[in-house]
């Protein structure tokens, strides 16, 4: 019988809902990284799994995290397959592609450069919640056997060609559009030039080369500021459409011929639209905090709309147990049926949106303008002890309750009026409160913002002069 042993214990400060996230060298360190890959190992070969493949991002801390990462799974007795620099769904593509049972991203995501962490696949399925907790908790057990593949680097090297190579069959009957693509200097800067270049039309790149450290912009689709430089290339080119990635790959954000954001759930609406073309009836699954737009259209077309809550990992949950084709959440991830596995791969994304477009014969632009006009706010983020988030959500809960509100608890509250609808939820991520609102006009978004203010006074919340982004 091996032995158990002694081993650094995982700071529990970095083990959240989805992943393993902090600020490297003050919350996570290399010690958590080689507790982590001991700790996977022993899960891993209690369930009879015996191989693991590993890739990072370009962080400039990912390469030293993975270094001793690698150690603490080999030192568990498992088999570590290196596939390298690329974003996420690279790395659930070779897991299926060479057959493994596992694999370990080193990423933050779309966090700031001087955090990093780790997004787990065990067994085919992503480890979160109380998966994720129960292995970084387990006992670790040192075992022989664990042995560094590296004569399998060809492999994976063709197994890279083979998923740029997929990617580029998905959009083979895409129109030639003029693109620009902004990587902002994540890991998908690995694979763009030879994907673009194997796909018709004219392709700009800009923020291609992987860096760690982000100098053009923050790495995260779904905040307007960031996508400031796409939109002036964009309109500065006559482009037709510009798209953009997260830090890891597997969050897209995309702009119009104009420079007009093309939030997620108006992009889901045109992806939606093609689905139930093929498809008629199809389940599509948006989440909590997507336009009334998204879920009316659905249903305009004939598709069954489905609400879930925010989260990309709770989102996939909802589309595997309605049997959706097509899901997504305003965060930018968009997960389909038919992508490996369910897996949120915003260059697979990328290619399906060019696909719809040709398909519909409709611009971008064009598609925006055929949507009901609405008003909206930004996410507002504001801070709350851990402890008074879920008191506060059922003192508003019981307030709305006696005024006869309509509520839809599915995450949070979702308030719907005669004038649209706000949402108030807890944060599972961070010790904050999320609020957004969406009004037919700029005068009905006035009064939901006042809704969701009164709310957050009469349970103690500060609320400033400015309290909504801009």
């Amino acid at each position: 019988m091996e032995p158990a042993i002694a081993a650094d214990n995982i700071n529990p400060a970095i083990v959240r809902s989805y992943d393993i996230r902090g600020h490297v060298g003050l919350e996570l360190t290399e010690r958590d990284a080689h507790a982590l890959g001991l700790a996977f190992a022993t899960s891993a070969r209690d369930r009879g799994l015996h191989n693991v493949a590993v890739c990072r991002d370009g962080r400039l801390s990912s390469p030293a995290l993975q270094r001793v990462l690698v150690q603490g799974l080999l030192a568990g007795g498992l088999s570590v397959y290196p596939v390298g620099l690329g974003p996420t769904p690279l790395l659930h593509y070779a897991v299926r592609a060479a057959r493994l049972d596992a694999g370990i991203m080193v990423t933050a995501s779309h966090n700031p450069s001087d955090q990093n962490g780790f997004k787990l696949l065990l067994g085919g399925e992503p480890v979160h919640g109380e998966a994720l907790r129960a292995l970084v908790a387990i006992q670790p057990v040192a075992r022989a056997g664990g042995r560094l593949e590296e004569a399998s680097k060809a492999q994976f090297a063709q197994i890279r060609k083979q998923y740029v190579a997929y990617l580029a069959a998905c959009a083979g009957e895409a129109p030639p559009l003029r693109i620009v693509w902004d990587c902002g200097n994540g890991a998908v800067g690995a694979v763009i030039a030879e994907l673009t270049g194997n796909l018709p039309g004219h392709h700009t790149l800009i923020n291609s080369r992987v860096d760690g450290r982000f100098p053009a912009h923050h790495p995260d689709p779904s905040v307007a500021r960031n996508l400031r430089q796409l939109r002036s290339a964009v309109t500065g080119s006559g482009a037709d459409l510009g798209i953009a990635f997260d830090g890891d790959g597997d969050r897209i954000g995309v702009v119009d011929s104009v420079g007009e954001i093309v939030w997620p759930d108006q992009l889901l609406l045109l992806l939606a639209a093609d689905v139930l073309a093929a498809d008629p009836g199809a389940t599509i699954v948006g989440d909590v905090k997507s336009s009334r737009v998204l879920f009316d259209g659905i249903r305009g077309r004939g598709g069954r709309a489905v609400m879930a809550p925010s989260g990309y990992v709770l989102v996939r949950e909802a589309m595997l147990h309605e049997g959706a084709r097509l899901a997504g959440e305003m965060s930018g991830h968009i997960l389909f049926a038919d992508c490996w596995h369910r897996t949120d791969d915003a260059l697979f994304a990328a290619m399906r949106v060019l696909l719809s477009i040709g398909r519909q014969n409709l611009s971008l632009a064009k598609f925006r303008e055929t949507l009901p006009p609405t008003a909206t706010t930004p996410e507002l983020r504001l801070s709350c002890l851990e402890r008074r988030k879920d008191s506060i959500l059922c003192e508003v809960a019981e307030r709305l309750r006696v005024a006869g509100a309509d509520v839809d608890q599915t995450d949070g509250l979702r308030v719907t009026t005669s004038k649209g609808w706000w949402l108030l939820r807890r944060s599972g991520t961070e010790p904050k409160l999320t609020a957004r609102c969406e009004a037919d006009s700029a005068e009905g978004l006035e009064m939901l913002k006042r809704d969701v203010e009164l709310q957050l006074r009469l349970s103690g919340v500060e609320v400033g002069d400015t309290l909504w982004p801009m």
